[in-house]
């Protein structure tokens, strides 16, 4: 059992308000968000306000609890292995962790944290590294970590630092990161190679790539640009979005709005018609429309094509498991033909076509949004932990008598049953939450901030477990990813915190920020939507 790591939280991390927290294997752990609810009803003197407080308390609690572990150990490396509190550097030795947890310190207003992560990023060579650099993955994280510190820091939490030339060297040290970067842009059409090493200035040698790799550039690079009065940032992110923005050849856009997943980078050709929503295609139709929250003025056409997406996807990627039709999901397609499988990853939808049908005032998209959400809590509202597996599917063809039972009870069955800290269903409770007001919303990420507590948590910070649907998730795999700190903990405690100009707007209001797909918040540009 793992449930001793939870006395370290505050009040509302061991108690809901007054009842101790069930095991996760516990069927009373599944219905812990409808006695929470309960619970305010009929307990003097407690206020929905004092819940949320609480729960939000208890989230910057776990926070602190995974960055002291970290930042203790392996400062100036990327991330912890908190099972045997060792270190490791997937992404480049330049200290991942610290950067992609700055925009989180500072939206929880944890003064000390941000002022050592800003000490830090200062003392970072970002002109250096001996192992691959993915263009994709130092973008969002790294480039989007600072720049979202920049807007923050030098906007509404400009209280939490008073050393002005540290704020200022986050925008000198994006700027420093990207000039690093920029090589990987120099090929016939512009279109970026993704694997890089700095050593030598070479790539990997591959002929293509993918499309959210090309297409998750734009929206970190464009405000780049836009803090340093310098174009040529954004104009190579925006050269390659071409190609993505006016597909060729015709046959590998299937249905209007939604093309291929590989790329040639030479002739900017798709070269299949394979995709949908899942990893590897996701944030670029997830950028599609924050583009357009960026800067309404600019980016309209970038709307456009979510708009057609966003239409296909309805008419022709929904699907209702046959056990289950009460469920959404979204299929995947080969051509033509719909693959009924997903992933954890996808589950970002929801709360994708939330923000679309809040910015462009379609409440049909708002009530599709809904539908993926409530999918994507079924997913983590039927395993033994409360928390949702990396893949699934619902094609009947895979129906075996060892998944019969599961699968026609919550309509989908595990294909790959370990869960790697992925925040996108808590993504999508949050915009569910802000768009509609129901707290209900609340209430699921609540729950599935406790599950991942008590079965993730170990050691000096939290681990990918094998096995959601095992007793207390498996094992451990002694894995720690970044975005624990920029997206799981962000979004577990943005639900619950009072309203900020940072947060995502409801409908009563317009976006000041957008946030990239790390949930680093980037300040607003254009006519607010």
């Amino acid at each position: 059992m793992h449930l001793a790591s939870l006395s370290l939280l505050s009040v509302a991390g061991n108690v809901v308000l007054g009842l101790r927290l069930p095991a996760p294997g516990n069927p009373e752990y599944q219905s812990l968000a409808l006695k929470d609810r309960a619970l305010r009803a009929r307990q003097s003197g407690i206020t929905n306000s004092t819940v949320e407080q609480q729960r939000a308390a208890a989230v910057k609690d776990a926070f602190m609890f995974a960055w002291n572990g970290y930042f203790t150990t392996c400062k100036g490396q990327d991330e912890l292995e908190p099972v045997t509190n060792t270190c490791t550097n997937p992404r480049n030795n330049w200290g991942a962790s610290a950067v992609d947890a700055l925009s989180t310190a500072l939206v929880m207003e944890s003064q000390p944290i941000v002022n050592d992560i800003l000490d830090y990023i200062a003392t970072i060579d970002y002109t250096t590294t001996a192992t691959e650099v993915s263009l994709f993955e130092t973008t969002i994280r790294y480039i989007a970590g600072m720049l979202s510190g920049y807007d923050l820091l030098t906007g509404p939490l400009s209280n939490l630092t008073t050393n002005a030339s540290a704020v200022d060297l986050l925008l000198t040290q994006s700027r420093s990161l990207a000039d690093s970067l920029s090589f990987a842009f120099n090929t016939s059409t512009g279109i970026p190679s993704n694997n890089l090493y700095f050593t030598n200035q070479t790539t990997d040698g591959s002929t293509t790539n993918g499309l959210a790799d090309i297409g998750t550039l734009c929206l970190e690079w464009q405000r780049l640009s836009d803090l340093t009065y310098d174009p040529s940032y954004g104009d190579l992110a925006q050269k390659a979005e071409t190609y993505l923005l006016n597909p060729l050849p015709a046959s590998n856009e299937p249905f209007s709005g939604l093309v291929g997943t590989n790329v040639n980078i030479s002739n900017g050709v798709f070269l299949d018609a394979t995709g949908g929503w899942n990893g590897g295609d996701d944030s670029f139709y997830e950028y599609l429309i924050k583009m357009y929250v960026y800067d309404s003025s600019r980016y309209s056409n970038y709307s456009d094509r979510w708009i057609m997406a966003a239409d296909s996807t309805i008419n022709y990627l929904t699907s209702n498991p046959a056990s289950r039709p009460d469920l959404t999901f979204l299929a995947s397609y080969v051509n033509t033909t719909f693959v009924n499988s997903s992933e954890h990853l996808t589950c970002f939808d929801g709360g994708n076509f939330l923000l679309g049908g809040s910015v462009l005032g379609r409440q049909d998209y708002i009530d599709f949004g809904l539908a993926l959400v409530n999918g994507c809590h079924d997913l983590y509202n039927s395993t033994l932990t409360g928390i949702g597996p990396e893949t699934f599917s619902w094609n009947t063809t895979g129906v075996e008598s060892s998944n019969e039972a599961f699968f026609n009870a919550n309509g989908f069955y595990i294909t790959n049953p370990l869960y790697d800290l992925r925040p996108e269903v808590m993504e999508s409770f949050y915009y569910a939450y802000r768009i509609t007001g129901n707290t209900m919303y609340q209430d699921w990420a609540w729950e599935a901030f406790v599950a991942i507590n008590a079965t993730t948590r170990v050691g000096q910070g939290f681990s990918e477990i094998s096995d959601v649907n095992a007793a207390n998730g498996g094992s451990f795999d002694n894995v720690q990813e970044s975005f624990l700190f920029a997206e799981v903990m962000k979004y577990s405690y943005l639900i619950h915190a009072p309203d900020s100009v940072f947060q995502v707007a409801g409908n009563d209001s317009t976006n000041q920020f957008v946030f990239n797909t790390e949930a680093h918040p980037l300040k607003v540009v254009g006519p607010p939507v």
